[in-house]
C-alpha cells in the first residue's frame, strides 16, 4: 500500500525521472508541481535538498527509478512507468518501503503483436534483404536467393501473456501450427504446451520471444535453445534483449546454426553487436514495437491517469501484479 501520509491534502512534488512523450510531459507540468530531473543543472543537489518534497515519480520503462534515486525520496509513494516493462525498477525494494508501482499494460499489446508477426514475415521472406538488393542495383545482375514460406509453419511462442496471445491469434490467420512455453499450461488455451524453451525450439520452425524480462528470464534463449532451433529455424525477439544470450546468438548467426533472426531489442541498447550488423540474415529494429502514434498516446494517457489517481486518491489505476515479473 502507498504511504498514508501522501493523501492529497498536501500532494507534494511529482518528479519526472526521464524524458517522456512530450504531450505527457506537458500534461504533468500543467496539472502538478513537476520537476524534470534530467533538466536540472545538478540532479544530486536537488535530490539532497528537495527529495523530501517528492511524493510520486514518473519514468520510462527503459530508465526506471534507481535505488539511489529511490533512497533520496523519503516520502515517495508511487512510481509510474510509461511502458509495460518495469524491470529497471526494483519493485520488491519499492514495496518494502510502501511505494506502489504502476505500468501501462494492454494499450501496446496490438502494436507489439503486429510488429512481431511482421518481423517474422520479414526475416523468413527476406523482405528487408530484398529491399537492400534492389537499392544496391543487383536486380537483373545476380539472382536473389529463395526464401522460406511463413504460412503453415510451426511457430513457438516463448511466453503466452497478453502479447503472446495476440501474436498467436494473428498467426492463426496464417495457418501456423502454434505451440508455447510457460511455467505451466495456460487454462483455456488449446495450443500445444511445452515445458522448456529448448523443447519448444526443437519443435518449431520459428521461435517468437514475448516472455517477461528481468532476472528470472535472463539468458533464457541460450546456446542450447538456439541449437535446438537449428539451421532452418528463425528467432524473433520483441521482449527484452536480456532474454537472449546475445553472444550465443551472434555465434549461431555467424556459424549459420540458425537460419536468421529479427530483433527489436538488444542487451545493451543502442549498441548492436557487429556480428548482427554484418549479417544479411538478421532484421534489426530500434526497439519500436510500441512506437506508433496511437499506442504512445494511449500509453501517455494511462500514465497520466495513474499519476492523477495517486495524487487525488492515494492509489494507482494499473498497479503491477504482486510478485510478478515484468512483461514487454
Amino acid at each position: 500500500m502507498p504511504n498514508s501520509s501522501l493523501r492529497t491534502s498536501t500532494p507534494g512534488t511529482v518528479l519526472q525521472v526521464s524524458a517522456l512523450l512530450p504531450a505527457l510531459e506537458d500534461a504533468l507540468s500543467e496539472h502538478f508541481h513537476t520537476v524534470r530531473l534530467t533538466e536540472l543543472p545538478d540532479p544530486a543537489d536537488y535530490l539532497r535538498d528537495h527529495g523530501k518534497d517528492v511524493v510520486a515519480a514518473v519514468t520510462s520503462a527503459r530508465v526506471g527509478v534507481s535505488d539511489a534515486v529511490m533512497d533520496a525520496l523519503p516520502r515517495l509513494g508511487a512510481i509510474v512507468h510509461f511502458g509495460v516493462g518495469y524491470e529497471t525498477t526494483d519493485v520488491i525494494r519499492a514495496r518494502a518501503r510502501g511505494i506502489d508501482v504502476s505500468n501501462t499494460p494492454d494499450v501496446l499489446t496490438d502494436c507489439v503483436a503486429d510488429l512481431a508477426v511482421g518481423a517474422l514475415i520479414d526475416v523468413m521472406r527476406r523482405m528487408s534483404a530484398a529491399d537492400r538488393y534492389v537499392r544496391a542495383g543487383n536486380w537483373g545482375t545476380t539472382p536473389f536467393p529463395l526464401a522460406s514460406r511463413m504460412s503453415g509453419k510451426r511457430v513457438g511462442i516463448l511466453g503466452l501473456g497478453r502479447i503472446g496471445r495476440a501474436v498467436a491469434q494473428r498467426l492463426d490467420g496464417f495457418g501456423a501450427q502454434v505451440a508455447y512455453c510457460t511455467r505451466s499450461p495456460v487454462p483455456g488455451v488449446d495450443y500445444r504446451h511445452l515445458p522448456t524453451a529448448e523443447a519448444l525450439a526443437e519443435a518449431c520452425d520459428a521461435l517468437v520471444v514475448t516472455v517477461a524480462g528481468g532476472h528470472g528470464t535472463k539468458g533464457l534463449v541460450s546456446a542450447a535453445v538456439l541449437d535446438a532451433l537449428g539451421p532452418e529455424g528463425y528467432l524473433v525477439n520483441v521482449a527484452r534483449g536480456s532474454v537472449v544470450d546475445e553472444p550465443a546468438l551472434v555465434a549461431a548467426i555467424e556459424a549459420e546454426r540458425i537460419a536468421g533472426a529479427a530483433l527489436d531489442v538488444f542487451a545493451d541498447e543502442p549498441n548492436v553487436p557487429r556480428g548482427l550488423l554484418e549479417s544479411d540474415r538478421v532484421v534489426l529494429l530500434p526497439h519500436i514495437a510500441s512506437a506508433t502514434h496511437e499506442t504512445r498516446a494511449a500509453m501517455g494517457d494511462l500514465a497520466l491517469r495513474n499519476v492523477r489517481r495517486f495524487m487525488t486518491e492515494g492509489i494507482l489505476l494499473t498497479p503491477v501484479p504482486e510478485a510478478s515479473p515484468t512483461t514487454h
